[in-house]
């Protein structure tokens, strides 16, 4: 998918990169290479928290061009995956890579023969002769660096090791956790277009019985192997061994002031009085 294919998509044929590299701290240079994109991801994770706070406050989440960039790059706010990849593929299609949306179904905390929802978007990109996956919006494993799709291959990245692995038609993203492979999402590469993301995100968003309707989950990669996650009332420092530093909110201005001094999260007005504090 190109840019044009993604412009009728999304309806709009602006896509402001300067703006977006300003709000990651990218500053390299802006050719559709490996490296390019493996920096462009790294500095991604580390800026743009994955965050479901909108979906709390009951507030509708667009997945248009437009709305993507005033949300996570002029607002200065996060999002989850449809929000996360669905702007992650505006841009690198503007800037010349082969990009197709690509559906999944997370599995991190479940057996592998539990079906769980597709909600979950990854994005694919051809270059070099190879294919590659890119995903900067799987939560508190967001992997830092793009991974090639080569099967049974340890990948390291600034963070957990990672790998693909294959069972049957169906292909396993795996993260090394406490020295266990662990599964994180499950794909069989089929194509996501918008008209199903609309649908996946109007699920996710908005019954009941979603995840992200019934938890607060806010996450960022940081320097040196370092996770920052707040799920409900906890906020937790992971460092690169997997040890985890823990801190309970005590109240709501808690946790205000923890979302805009570690995820750059402000939130004002009637979003700040509201955002619950979802207990244990």
């Amino acid at each position: 998918m190109d840019q044009a294919a993604l412009s009728a998509e999304n309806g709009t044929d602006y896509v402001d990169l300067d703006a977006y590299f300003q709000r990651i701290g990218y500053e390299g240079p802006r050719d559709p290479t490996a490296a390019v994109l493996s920096d462009i991801v790294h500095a991604h994770v580390l800026t743009i928290p994955f965050e479901n706070l909108d979906v709390l406050l009951g507030k509708p989440i667009h997945l248009d061009a437009a709305s993507l960039q005033k949300k996570l790059v002029h607002d200065r706010r996060g999002g989850y995956c449809f929000e996360q990849n669905g702007l992650l593929l505006l841009i690198l299609a503007t800037m010349g890579f082969e990009v197709a949306p690509i559906s999944a179904r997370v599995k991190l905390g479940y057996p592998r023969g539990d079906i769980t929802p597709r909600t979950h978007l990854v994005v694919r990109i051809e270059m070099e002769g190879s294919s590659w996956l890119a995903d900067v919006g799987v939560g508190g494993l967001s992997p830092t660096a793009v991974l090639k799709l080569e099967l049974d291959r340890e990948q390291a990245t600034p963070h957990e090791t990672r790998r693909i692995v294959r069972d049957g038609d169906l292909y396993f993203h795996q993260a090394l956790l406490a020295g266990e492979w662990e599964d994180v999402y499950q794909m069989t590469m089929e194509e996501m277009p918008l008209v199903d993301r609309e649908v996946a995100n109007w699920y996710t968003s908005t019954n009941p019985k979603s995840r992200f309707r019934n938890i607060m989950m806010v996450a960022k990669a940081a320097p040196n192997g370092v996770r920052l996650t707040m799920l409900n009332d906890e906020f937790s420092i992971r460092d690169a061994s997997g040890k985890a530093t823990k801190t309970p909110l005590r109240s709501q201005n808690e946790m205000l002031d923890l979302l805009a001094e570690h995820f750059g999260v402000q939130l004002t007005g009637i979003d700040r009085d509201h955002l619950p504090i979802i207990r244990g």
